[in-house]
């Protein structure tokens, strides 16, 4: 049984009236955006939210706008009752935790989407059409639902955060998006709710997608070219691993990065672990400079 101390909203109603009390009590509100079977990487995320708000709220909600047809919708990891005992010992306020049907009452789906643009057709969006007009639509939601102060991302994700925050901007959405760095286990494998869809042996094989970065990031003094071609050879090595796209950016403006780039680049990895049906696909990204 789940105690008390956390309140449960299933409803848009019941959300948008606990967060009216809060701030007629003077309390400043934060969102953390999760589609649950949370992990330390989404814990994180709820402390750092709580160093900056007086009231914490977790979302838990798989959204189907930012599956394909051929995605994992329905074998995505969904566990509400561990989630909402885990938010309970952060001492989480509420955790909001509506049906597909509160969310889209119009069979599921949204006619009214919010486009991510051409950003959202390259890189992740080009291996999963239509992922971040899903991911900004549902964003968009929550925001206009709980009307937070701040809402709190991961950067594991590097091209949604970029999104959200261009997002924010251009519609001058009143609220702070802060970002908080990956968190990964002690062997190098950045956290991921899909990590529980991994056999043994195939999350021995997704280490392949940590090596690659710790590959470019060896590499970052011989330039652009130079990471790229480290990081492709530690895939070239590993059977077990299907490479999606390597890429290597300028953090600030998400533009691919020219081999006579000077100064901070992001590499982007996604790969699939495992074969057939049950292929679990990964993410991963990390920061270097380039003297």
């Amino acid at each position: 049984m789940v105690p008390a101390a956390i309140q449960t909203l299933t409803t848009v109603d019941e959300a948008r009236a606990f967060v009216a009390s809060e701030r007629a009590a003077g309390r400043r509100v934060a969102l953390v955006p999760t589609m649950g079977a949370l992990h330390q990487g989404h814990l994180e995320l709820v402390r750092t939210a709580r160093e900056h708000a007086d009231t914490v709220i977790a979302s838990v909600f798989v959204n189907p706008l930012q599956f394909g047809p051929h995605e994992d919708l329905e074998r995505y990891p969904r566990t509400p009752q561990a989630d909402t005992e885990q938010l309970v010992v952060l001492g989480v306020e509420a955790v909001f935790m509506p049906s597909v049907e509160e969310m889209y009452p119009d069979g599921g789906r949204s006619a009214t989407l919010v486009t991510a643009g051409h950003l959202g057709t390259v890189l992740e969006g080009r291996s999963r059409p239509g992922h971040y007009d899903g991911v900004l639509t549902v964003v968009t939601k929550l925001f206009s639902i709980l009307q937070p102060e701040l809402a709190v991302f991961g950067e594991k994700d590097a091209q949604q955060l970029f999104l959200v925050r261009r997002m924010v901007r251009e519609l001058n959405l009143p609220l702070e998006i802060v970002g908080v760095p990956t968190v990964r286990e002690p062997d190098g494998l950045a956290l991921s709710s899909r990590n529980a869809l991994l056999t043994e042996g195939e999350r021995q094989d997704a280490l392949a997608l940590s090596r690659a970065l710790e590959a470019a990031g060896a590499a970052a003094d011989r330039g652009v070219e130079a990471m790229l071609a480290a990081a492709q050879s530690v895939f070239q090595a590993d059977t077990g691993v299907r490479l999606d796209y390597l890429a290597i950016v300028d953090p600030s403006t998400f533009a691919f990065a020219g081999d006579h780039h000077h100064g901070p680049v992001q590499v982007l990895v996604a790969a699939r672990v495992g074969s057939g049906a049950t292929a679990v696909r990964l993410i991963d990204n990390a920061v270097f400079t380039i003297p």
